[in-house]
């Protein structure tokens, strides 16, 4: 699911294509960041819908091998046994699943020839057949299977990765949360009833963090102007334009932890965009922006702006 950091990593994203764009509509891009959110959700359900597919093939291949001019008596009895798997019979009567389905109108007609590679880079593995030649399954077992789809048949296609890339714009970016979600589908579905099984959620709190990341995305907007005559205070020595656009983005939104959101720890606000910097900006910029937000806490600290309560406590 999204955590913190991912949260505030869309709201850098959205913070930085509100300034390189020309609109200075700030509800235009507070709805496409709440939508950057959705997106992940729907990048989910997809996927889910995917792995379901590539287990449904097995009934296209199955018919295509029968309807061979010269059919072998393997092809005339293919083991379809994949079809009646507890996770996907489950996956498939799921409300959740079958609403985001009907929502982003989910139909993989448009990529015929991914479903089919992947159905055939499946049916070439071990774990494959040692799956059809098991007996005695269990939900569990079954899950095993629709694991390997995931992570050894879907996520290692160059062909699969392609179609996310092109139908998602975050998809480098949002993977590594896509992965949790459907490992954590895998641990909710853990009951034979269907009825019990959830999916997953996209946030831990999703009111919470919609205030969360709202709250961030204006009030580093709204004190922009404040947050930029801090931090060139502090990098006096630096020219402008060598101070990278995605710095100057964090050192504002963590600024704006600092003095708008009191529940949050200073050292838990400087780790969380130190360790975004490391991934998203320069080599140089996790020392840079340490040192130029030590320097400006400190000034915030002599004039009382910074008040926290809580577990957001400073430590002296």
């Amino acid at each position: 699911m999204l955590n913190r950091r991912h949260l505030r990593v869309k709201v850098l994203q959205s913070l930085y294509a509100y300034h390189q764009s020309r609109s200075g509509d700030i509800k235009q891009h507070e709805k496409n960041l709440l939508q950057g959110v959705d997106k992940v959700y729907e990048m989910y359900i997809w996927m889910l819908s995917l792995i379901s597919e590539v287990a449904g093939y097995a009934d296209v291949d199955a018919q295509d091998r029968a309807n061979k001019h010269l059919p072998t008596a393997e092809d005339l009895n293919a083991d379809v046994k994949i079809l009646s798997n507890r996770f996907i019979l489950s996956l498939q009567k799921n409300k959740e699943f079958l609403a985001g389905k009907k929502k982003y109108k989910v139909a993989w007609d448009f990529e015929p020839e991914l479903i089919k590679t992947l159905f055939s880079n499946l049916k070439k593995s071990e774990e494959y057949t040692a799956y059809l030649g098991k007996t005695g399954d269990t939900l569990h077992s079954d899950k095993d299977i629709i694991k390997h789809i995931f992570k050894k048949v879907i996520l290692k296609s160059s062909l699969a990765e392609q179609v996310f890339e092109d139908m998602f714009i975050y998809w480098p970016v949002d993977k590594d949360v896509l992965q949790a979600l459907i490992a954590k589908t895998f641990k909710n579905f853990a009951y034979d009833n269907p009825v019990e099984n959830k999916l997953a959620e996209v946030t831990g709190n999703w009111e919470e963090d919609r205030e969360f990341i709202v709250s961030l995305f204006e009030e580093t907007i709204r004190y922009n102007d404040e947050y930029q005559a801090l931090i060139t205070a502090k990098t006096q020595n630096w020219e402008p334009d060598r101070i990278a656009m995605i710095d100057t983005l964090l050192m504002k939104m963590a600024i704006a932890e600092f003095i708008n959101f009191s529940s949050i720890p200073v050292k838990v606000t400087i780790n969380e965009y130190l360790e975004i910097s490391k991934e998203f900006s320069t080599p140089k910029s996790n020392s840079f922006i340490n040192g130029i937000l030590d320097k400006i806490l400190i000034e915030l600290k002599s004039e009382n702006k910074i008040n926290k309560v809580g577990r957001g406590l400073i430590e002296e």
